[in-house]
C-alpha cells in the first residue's frame, strides 16, 4: 500500500540484496517509500520498467544488474546503483580466508569487478600481497558466464583457493561447482551513501528540502521552575538563559527565533536542515542540551505544511500532542496530518515509534483509544522499552481510575489492540494480571 508524502524509490536486485536495502530504509530513512522487486541480471530490464510509472527513482544492487537496465531501459528517472568499496571486499575476504584457514597449499583467490590498480590499493592496506589475487580485469560489466569460467578454470587448474564475486548468480553457481566462494555484498554505510544520493536525486525531495517548516517549544514546567529561583534578577537570568539556549538551536538550523511570550517559542527553519539535524527525525539534540545545563525538559511540535499557516496549525496540534503524552517529547505533523514521533528528547528513547500506519490508527480509535491515551503509551514505551503492564501502572500513565482502564482494557483486547499475558502472584487477593501492549510491538521489534 502507498504510503502518502513519501518518495517512492524502485529496488531492483536478488532477494537477499533487497531486503538489506528494506532494512537500511525501514531504520534510517521515513521519507523512502520503497517499491522492490526481486529479480536476476537476465530479468533486470524488464522489473526496472515495470517500475518506471511508480516510483521517482531507481536502485540497482550491482553492477550486472545496473549494466542490464542502463542498456536496455530508457527513461528520464535517476538511476542508482550500490557502491563497490573495500568495506565489502574485506568482509568477503575475512570469511574466506577463515574458511581456508589450517589448509597448506595455494592461498591465492580471484577477484571480479574490481580493477587490478583497484585491488592492489585496497589489499595494500590490510597488509596483504597483491600477487595473492587474480583479478579479472577485461573491461566492464562482464557477462555472468565468462565470470563463472573465469572462477571455475582458475580454481580446477590449481591456481587459486576461492572465489570472490560482486554477482549473486555468479556465487550460486560457482558454490553448485563445489568451489569456495564468498559474494561481495554492500554494507550498511554502502547502502545508507547511495539511498542519501538516491534520495537528493528526486524532484520531491529536493521541493522537500527547501520546504518551510514551523516548530513550537514549551518548556515543561516553566511556572514551577520559576517559583524556585530566589530573586527577581535570578528569574530573569534563568529566563536569558533559556533564550540563549534556543538561540544557539535555532541558529545551528539556519532558522529564526520569536519569544511568543511565558514559556512558548516559535522557531522557522527548512525540512531538509531539520532531517539532517535530527538524523531522519529521530532525536533533537536541544533537550539533551537543555536538560544537561539547566535540568529542563522541552515539549516541541513541528509542522509541515503547504503554506505556513499549515505548518504552523500542525506544528501547534502537534505541541498538544506532546503536552497529551505527559511533556519532554517531540511530535511532527506532516501535510496530510499523519504523525510521527515520539522523537528522543532528553532521556534516550530505546524504540522507534513513529505510528503512521492508518490501519491501526482506525483500529485505536474504533476501540475508545483516544489520541491522548495513544500518546501517553507510545512516550511510555519509548522510554521504558517496556511492553507489559499491570492494570494501576495503565491508570497512572492515562490519568484516569483503575476501574475506567479496567473498562477500556476489555474494549483493548476485544478489538485485537492488547492481550493478557500472566499473572503476578500477591499476599492476599487474587493475582494481579499483566497486559501486554501488543499494537506496539511492530515498531519495537519485540514479540510475544
Amino acid at each position: 500500500m502507498d504510503i502518502p508524502n513519501r518518495i517512492a524509490i524502485g529496488l531492483v536486485g536478488p532477494d537477499a540484496l533487497v531486503h538489506k536495502v528494506l532494512g537500511v530504509i525501514a531504520t534510517s530513512f521515513p521519507s523512502l517509500h520503497p517499491v522492490p522487486q526481486v529479480c536476476s541480471t537476465e530479468e533486470a530490464p524488464m522489473a526496472a520498467e515495470q517500475l518506471l510509472t511508480e516510483v521517482e527513482v531507481l536502485l540497482v544492487t550491482g553492477p550486472g544488474l545496473y549494466r542490464k537496465v542502463k542498456d536496455h531501459v530508457l527513461t528520464s528517472l535517476p538511476v542508482h546503483m550500490l557502491p563497490l568499496t573495500d568495506t565489502g571486499l574485506y568482509s568477503a575476504l575475512y570469511r574466506l580466508k577463515s574458511a581456508q584457514a589450517g589448509s597448506s597449499g595455494v592461498m591465492q583467490f580471484t577477484i571480479d569487478s574490481f580493477t587490478s590498480s583497484a585491488i592492489a590499493k585496497h589489499v595494500k592496506e590490510i597488509g596483504e600481497n597483491p600477487a595473492n589475487f587474480l583479478v579479472f580485469d577485461s573491461g566492464p560489466y562482464p557477462s555472468a558466464e565468462s565470470l563463472i569460467a573465469f572462477h571455475l578454470d582458475a580454481y580446477r587448474s590449481g591456481k587459486s583457493a576461492g572465489a570472490m564475486t560482486t554477482e549473486k548468480e555468479v556465487a550460486d553457481r560457482l558454490a553448485q561447482d563445489n568451489v569456495p566462494c564468498e559474494w561481495i555484498t554492500p554494507t550498511e554505510g554502502n547502502i545508507t551513501v547511495a539511498l542519501e544520493r538516491a534520495l537528493l536525486s528526486t524532484e520531491t525531495r529536493r521541493s522537500k528540502e527547501a520546504q518551510i517548516l514551523v516548530g513550537m517549544l514549551n518548556v515543561d514546567d516553566f511556572g514551577k521552575k520559576l517559583q524556585q529561583q530566589g530573586s527577581e534578577h535570578d528569574i530573569q537570568r534563568f529566563k536569558l538563559d533559556i533564550h540563549r539556549n534556543l538561540i544557539d538551536y535555532v541558529e545551528s538550523l539556519d532558522g529564526y527565533l520569536t519569544h511568543l511570550g511565558a514559556d512558548e517559542y516559535l522557531f522557522f527553519t527548512t525540512r531538509g536542515i531539520f532531517e539532517r539535524e535530527t538524523v531522519g527525525y529521530k532525536s533533537v539534540p536541544l533537550a539533551r542540551e537543555v536538560w544537561k545545563s539547566m535540568g529542563l525538559s522541552l515539549s516541541m511540535g513541528i509542522g509541515f505544511g503547504r503554506s505556513a499557516n499549515e505548518a504552523g496549525t500542525h506544528a501547534r496540534l502537534a505541541l498538544r500532542r506532546c503536552k497529551e503524552a505527559g511533556g519532554n517529547t517531540c511530535f511532527i505533523v506532516r501535510e496530510d496530518k499523519t504523525l510521527i514521533g515520539p522523537l528522543e528528547m532528553a532521556d534516550p528513547l530505546a524504540r522507534d515509534l513513529s505510528v503512521t500506519d492508518p490501519a491501526l490508527l482506525k483500529s485505536a480509535e474504533d476501540a475508545g483509544m483516544t489520541s491522548s491515551y495513544l500518546s501517553r503509551l507510545m512516550a511510555t514505551v519509548a522510554r521504558t522499552s517496556k511492553l507489559d503492564f499491570e492494570v494501576h501502572e495503565l491508570a497512572s500513565i492515562l490519568g484516569i481510575t483503575v476501574r475506567s482502564t479496567h473498562r477500556l482494557l476489555l474494549q483493548w483486547i476485544d478489538h485485537g489492540l492488547i492481550t493478557i499475558t500472566g499473572y503476578i502472584k500477591v499476599p492476599k487477593g487474587r493475582p494481579k494480571q499483566t497486559f501486554r501492549l501488543i499494537f506496539l510491538e511492530k515498531f519495537t521489534g519485540e514479540q510475544v
